[in-house]
């Protein structure tokens, strides 16, 4: 059954690794992720975006896949289905849909609305044994439309909205969504550790894990990021293997492509991504 993220993340904190969160996008994203967890004896975080949501059928959709797959496949590792970057109205869609994480992106409000609408949120999802992950400062770059400027956040608003409760705070630190240009001034280190001092044993989250170096993602582990979220670089790993695929002209046979075989490829390149970073983060074997 699916679980909240709470407990795997704060264990992930006290143990200086992190659980991946990987985006889902189809049945094949949330198999492959699935089974690499339960092979590699990982926690893991399905995440999904309101435009995956919207694109697979709709949060109850999304909910019935999930909850049947760990079923079917014998998942017994902790899973967590956590709406990633969601707005206000789409966290209580998804907290009545079954998912049992979200995420209120309130970065974009002046610092009193995010609070205020935080607050709303931690209640409704303590009642219901939910996971909450709060934002402070934007993620640079565009995912699924979402779009921010990549500020590095305020210590004292982390402080503000970590009080609240929240189970997770996610704390913009130069990080973007996407490929990182050549330019990018890399991660603020000393942004993180101020809002480490402030928030204590509050897990931290690090946006935009596709090309993030290895080295700067074990210091950003070792100042409290638990929780790491990689979607592009699994976007990437799995057009790259289809594209391959369909190059080489396999499986016509005059009658057009098998889809079970042309995403065949795709699948067992999301399996190998999964388990690079997984292996990155320290989450193997901790389930």
């Amino acid at each position: 059954m699916l679980v909240s993220a709470k407990e795997m993340l704060e264990k992930a904190k006290a143990g200086h690794y992190a659980v991946g969160q990987f985006n889902i996008n189809n049945l094949e994203w949330t198999k492959a992720i699935l089974l690499t967890a339960q092979e590699n004896k990982s926690p893991v975080i399905l995440g999904v975006s309101e435009g995956a949501g919207k694109y697979m059928g709709g949060y109850t959709t999304v909910v019935g896949m999930v909850n049947g797959m760990l079923k079917e496949l014998g998942i017994t590792v902790p899973v967590a289905l956590h709406l990633d970057h969601g707005s206000y109205e789409h966290c209580y869609k998804c907290i009545e849909a079954g998912f049992s994480s979200v995420m209120f992106d309130g970065s974009h409000y002046p610092i009193e609305e995010n609070v205020e609408k935080t607050k709303e949120l931690v209640k409704v999802c303590n009642d219901k044994g939910l996971s909450l992950e709060a934002e402070v400062g934007s993620i640079g770059g565009e995912e699924d439309g979402v779009v921010g400027m990549g500020e590095c956040a305020d210590p004292q608003e982390c402080k503000a909205i970590a009080d609240l409760g929240v189970t997770m705070l996610a704390a913009g630190i130069g990080n973007i969504h996407g490929k990182y240009p050549e330019n990018w001034a890399g991660l603020s280190f000393e942004t993180l550790d101020n809002i480490q001092k402030l928030t204590g044993d509050m897990p931290l989250v690090l946006h935009g894990g596709t090309g993030i170096p290895a080295d700067m993602i074990q210091k950003a582990i070792s100042l409290g990021v638990a929780k790491i979220n990689v979607n592009t670089e699994c976007q990437l790993s799995f057009a790259e293997a289809t594209r391959k695929y369909i190059e080489a002209g396999k499986d016509k046979e005059g009658k057009g492509f098998d889809p079970r075989k042309l995403l065949a490829p795709g699948f067992e390149a999301i399996k190998a991504t999964v388990k690079e970073k997984m292996e990155l983060f320290g989450s193997i074997g901790k389930a």
